[in-house]
């Protein structure tokens, strides 16, 4: 990453743990890499169940206004957040979806990973989806390091839960890696864009 910022938006619905990510991927950034950052979040009119949305702005440099504008990665684990938010995608950005619960996305440049399914059949609780997810977003970021995103799930996470967290951190960083981000397609550019 150059002097520039790097914008991740992460997009569910409430109760799929996308808060408690942004503020791990956060905290990884800014105590561990000690680079610039900012989380905000915003909920849906049902805390559980609507929609859902938190932002991470990683830079070198001082961050000059807190909110996501267009997004370089957008991870969405359903089919509404991916319909909401992808509009807002950075034309050449990346699209990371839970292919478990996303069914029509709207580009082919996108990463599709079954998070809920890994959290099911490999760690044994769907509810670690998203840490699932966290490591996946870890390696198609590009932006932090592993050691330290892992560091900071450790730190943050309720005694006790450390290495089911762990478990399923890990597991999305090898489903990562799957992805060739070399040969995924940049976006359509829209026509009014031009």
């Amino acid at each position: 990453m150059a002097e520039e910022r790097y914008e991740v938006r992460l997009s569910g619905s409430g109760g799929q743990g996308i808060i408690i990510a942004a503020i791990v991927l956060a905290e990884a950034a800014g105590v561990y890499d000690k680079k610039f950052v900012c989380q905000s979040q915003s909920y849906g009119p049902e805390a559980r169940g609507g929609t859902s949305k938190a932002e991470v702005i990683i830079s070198n440099q001082t961050i000059d206004y807190p909110k996501a504008i267009k997004p370089d990665l957008l991870l969405s684990m359903n089919q509404e957040a991916c319909d909401t938010y992808f509009s807002d995608l950075k034309t050449d950005g990346l699209l990371v979806v839970d292919s478990t619960l996303v069914h029509q996305v709207p580009t082919n440049r996108v990463a599709a990973i079954p998070f809920t399914r890994i959290a099911r059949k490999e760690i044994g609780k769907e509810m670690v989806a998203n840490m699932v997810a966290l490591g996946a977003v870890g390696v198609l970021s590009q932006i932090i390091s592993l050691e330290n995103l892992e560091k900071a799930l450790l730190a943050r996470v309720p005694k006790g839960t450390e290495e089911i967290n762990r478990k399923a951190l890990h597991a999305g960083i090898e489903a990562a890696k799957t992805i060739d981000l070399k040969h995924l397609p940049l976006l359509a550019i829209d026509e009014e864009e031009i």
